[in-house]
């Protein structure tokens, strides 16, 4: 087994699939098929998920309506909901998980302590990270870096919509090529959009390697953590 723990980072719009808002049931079940897999490979699964689905602070706090801070804290509001469908969802896959929030709302979900989240994963529970950080203008991109390295796994894993990173748009440049491997600086230096500037800066001082796959390809999620060529890998 190439990986023993991971950090499987999720956008709000992967879960949306086609649809133009919200949570695609049938995508979030395929989802969650892909998580079950590695986890009868005995892979300990920590995730990060995102909220764009629902809101997007950056899209509203730059049309002047609401301060960045607030359309931040509402995104985090919004990674949350994601997360209890997620948890919902594993729930009915039989598949025990914990949902802890970087900004306390006891009555619905736990709040992120470490320690806990540890003992969780060592006990064969997923365990979704959601609120980001709990701080404003860091993303979740940031989030799944950050705590990727508090739970000592063995790689973040970025699951999007492309099977890697590009070179350009594949969807609007047929040339565009997949990189198979890519340093830090490489992805920083191109802008290739792989994460957010702060994210990848974050992995790259800390050692920490990134893949970028696509959640949607049947059996991706299985092909990285047994090692296979899969997506782009990004590191050092």
């Amino acid at each position: 087994m190439a990986y023993k723990r991971i950090l499987l980072k999720l956008s709000g719009e992967a879960l949306m699939g086609n649809d133009n808002y919200g949570i695609n049931r049938a995508v979030i079940e395929h989802i969650i098929s892909e998580i079950a897999e590695v986890i009868r490979l005995d892979v300990e699964v920590a995730i990060v998920i995102g909220g764009g689905n629902i809101f997007r602070g950056m899209a509203l706090s730059s049309s002047d309506q609401v301060n960045r801070a607030t359309a931040d804290y509402m995104g985090m509001l919004a990674t949350v909901m994601n997360a209890l469908a997620l948890q919902d969802a594993m729930r009915h896959g039989g598949m025990e998980s914990r949902v802890q929030s970087a900004i306390r709302i006891d009555q619905v979900v736990e709040p992120y302590i470490r320690g806990k989240a540890m003992r969780y994963l060592e006990e064969g529970k997923v365990v979704i990270f959601a609120a980001g950080t709990g701080n404003p203008f860091f993303t979740t991109d940031t989030a799944a870096a950050l705590r990727g390295l508090e739970m000592s796994v063995d790689i973040v894993l970025k699951g999007t919509k492309v099977d890697g990173v590009y070179s350009n748009d594949p969807k609007t440049n047929p040339d565009a090529k997949r990189y198979r491997n890519l340093s830090f600086d490489e992805a920083i230096t191109k802008n290739l959009k792989v994460m957010d500037a702060t994210a990848l800066t974050l992995c790259r001082d800390q050692k920490m390697p990134l893949r970028v796959f696509s959640i949607f390809k049947v059996g991706a999620l299985k092909r990285v953590v047994t090692g296979k060529d899969e997506g782009t890998l990004i590191r050092v």
